[in-house]
Order: structure tokens, then sequence, then C-alpha cells
């Protein structure tokens, strides 16, 4: 069974070579957008094989195996991106921001909130909280000591005097 992950977007074509340029903030791109690491196209799942890969201004274009003209890579205009979780091989100490949703925090042996959604400020990722009201942890060292996804907690380092 496949265990899809929705990783960008076809957003449209780039040239006439059959190259597709896809808006995506995947936090591990350099491991899936690489020669022969298969994607899956819509909400059919169409497989489809990465064949070349490069980066323009703040997209990725790609081309896929098999496909070597815009004609044929039209369809896929507009579409989402998917991978097979499983094939990326995260290390026992990785993770996916999408995994920390949900998670609950702790500080100083505390729970001060569970974790709702994240979000990029141009410098850091920023964990967004709720316990009685929402606030923001930077997910930074000086911040963060712990994250474990299975036991579904983030121990913070204490003493950052968080206003709850």
């Amino acid at each position: 069974m496949i265990n899809y992950l929705l990783i960008g977007k076809i957003i449209n074509t780039f040239g006439i070579k059959g190259e597709v340029k896809i808006l995506s903030d995947f936090e591990y791109k350099k491991r899936i957008f690489k020669e022969g690491f298969t994607l899956y196209i819509g909400e059919e799942h169409h497989k489809e094989i990465v064949n070349t890969y490069r980066v323009h201004k703040n997209f990725d274009l790609l081309t896929f195996k098999g496909y070597t003209n815009i004609n044929e890579i039209l369809k896929y205009k507009g579409w989402n991106v998917y991978i097979n979780k499983d094939d990326l091989m995260l290390d026992s100490n990785e993770y996916l921001l999408n995994d920390l949703v949900g998670l609950e925090v702790y500080d100083n042996n505390l729970l001060i909130g569970i974790v709702t959604s994240y979000e990029d400020n141009g410098g850091n990722i920023l964990l967004k909280v709720k316990k009685d009201k929402y606030f923001y942890i930077p997910l930074v060292d000086e911040y963060i000591k712990e994250v474990n996804i299975k036991d579904r907690k983030i121990i913070t380092n204490g003493g950052h005097n968080l206003i709850l």
C-alpha cells in the first residue's frame, strides 16, 4: 500500500522539451527531485520517473522519463505532485514538518500546548502551538531540545519565559 504525501503542484510547463515547473516547499527536495525517483501525479496518482532536475528562480523544473515534448506533459498542468512517503527513507532522527502537527509541546515537563500548524517566516520555521491561546515557537536548537515523533512530543530547552 502506498502512503501518498503531497509535495507540490505542477503550475506550468517550461520550454518546449517536456519540462514542468513545480511549486514546492517540501523540505527534502534533494532526495526526491533526482533521476530515477518515482513521483505520482494528480488525484489518480499517475506514476512518473524523474529524468532531470534543475532550479529556476523559485521553481523546481523537472522532466520525466519518456517525455521530450511540451505536448506530452501539458495534461499535468495544474495537477498535484505526490511521493510515496516510504520511499523517502528518513533516518531515525529525521522527520517531516507535517509530522509535527498534533504533537504535544513540553517546557520543564509542563505541557504547554499542542502543535496545530507550522509556517516559514523566511528565516525560521515557526511552530504554531495552542493551549488556551495560540503562540509560536521557533524550530531551532536554541528552543527545541528534542523532537520525539514516536512518543508524539516535543521537549523545549526550558527557561525561555514563554508567555502562555
